[in-house]
Parts: structure tokens; sequence; C-alpha cells
């Protein structure tokens, strides 16, 4: 048996993890889903950042018991890179994730261009992924019925510009890392995951958007039962 802690990304919520989670409790193992990380929600004046947000995981890692099979997607990399020396996490599984160097937003990974036409820039201090469910979906689940898709994709919150813009600490790692590769995904590039992914010392990669645990979620609960 195996502990696992499954870390959202950007604009969601635990509730993408529903499906990977049950699977992995057939199979014997405990498994702790970070329900909300603070960075995101309705009230842009509560949303914290990147510090808040490792501060979280950190409380669930703590109380989830050795060893730890700690996952994060996509802005969720950036709470695994914090976290690379933690003395409970004994195996970090990058899924579709950003994975800075020590002083690197993920601003920064995203380059020097103009945000993508589906990002919304808010006056607020958030970021928000477009209205349009239809333009979600091609983003974030291509791959996933409309019908199904709608049911996560109208869920979305607004995010904290604070938390993309905070530079991570990067502590040197003290433990394994496998990094997921979704080879159709639209929000994070492909290239981009393929570049993070050197750093790791085991590569997957799935035929997936950027949801593989809403597109495939057998699929993925078997690549991180293996872990």
């Amino acid at each position: 048996m195996s502990n696992y802690v499954l870390v959202h990304g950007a604009f969601v919520g635990g509730r993408y993890w529903r499906h990977v989670a049950a699977l992995l409790e057939t199979e014997g193992h405990r498994v702790d889903v970070i329900e909300q990380l603070p960075s995101a929600g309705e009230d842009p004046a509560a949303l914290g950042d990147l510090e808040a947000d490792t501060a979280c995981v950190r409380r669930t890692v703590e109380s989830a018991g050795d060893p730890v099979v700690l996952v994060g997607h996509s802005y969720g990399g950036m709470i695994l890179t914090e976290l690379a020396d933690h003395p409970s996490v004994a195996h970090a599984v990058y899924l579709s994730a950003f994975w800075p160097a020590r002083g690197q937003s993920v601003m920064d990974l995203l380059g020097d261009g103009p945000p993508p036409d589906w990002l919304i820039v808010g006056d607020d201090g958030t970021l928000q992924m477009a209205d349009d469910l239809e333009v979600r979906r091609q983003v974030e689940c291509g791959d996933v019925e409309p019908d199904r898709a709608a049911e996560y994709l109208q869920h979305m919150v607004p995010q904290s510009v604070s938390s993309f813009a905070a530079p991570s600490t990067a502590p040197d790692r003290r433990h394994p890392a496998t990094y997921i590769i979704c080879e159709h995904d639209q929000a994070v590039p492909p290239p981009a995951q393929e570049q993070w992914a050197t750093a790791a010392d085991h590569v997957v990669r799935l035929p997936s958007s950027h949801q593989p645990m809403v597109s495939m979620p057998d699929r993925l609960a078997a690549v991180l039962a293996q872990i």
C-alpha cells in the first residue's frame, strides 16, 4: 500500500481527481486529495500565492503518513518543486506539470509572449479562463465529449496572479521523480513538457489532453499505481 497526495492545477479543485482517487483506493492505497488550493477561489481578495499553496500541501503530506507519493498536475508542479526536499515524500509525479528551476515562476516558464487567447488577466489580481465552455474544453480536455467535460469545466474559478508570479525556491531534490507527458496537451505545450521531463528519473507518455484524470482515469491510475 502507498500513500498518495493528489494536487490539482490552476483554476480548478480536487473534483478532477475523484475517479483516479477511487481507482487507487480500490487497489488498497490511501489517497488524500487537495480539495482547494488557497490560490484559487471566487473571492479575489482572499486568494493566496505559491507559499500559501505549498503550506497547504505540506500539511496534508505531513498528516498522510510516510512514505508519500506526491502527484501534481499542471500548476501543481510548482508545489512539488517547493517540497523537493521534504523527508516524507518518497516519489514526486509531475503530470503535465510546470517544473521550475530555482528563481523561476510560472510566468517565466510561459515565456515572454502575450498570454494565450483563452487566458484573461483581470484588474483584480486574478487570472481566469475564457467563459466559453467549448473553448475551455478544447484547451483542457478536447478528447472528452462536451456534456461530460462541462461537468468539470463549469466549476473553474479565478487564480491569483501572485501564484503565477512567485519564484520557486526549488530546494535540492531528495527523492526520485516521474514526469508524465500528455502528448495532445493544448494548455501546456508538449515540447515544454519534454524539456522539463529531462530532469526526471522516469518518463511516461499518455496520448491525452491536459486532463488525463478526466479523459483516461483508468490508464492514469494504472501508471500511478506502479510507482
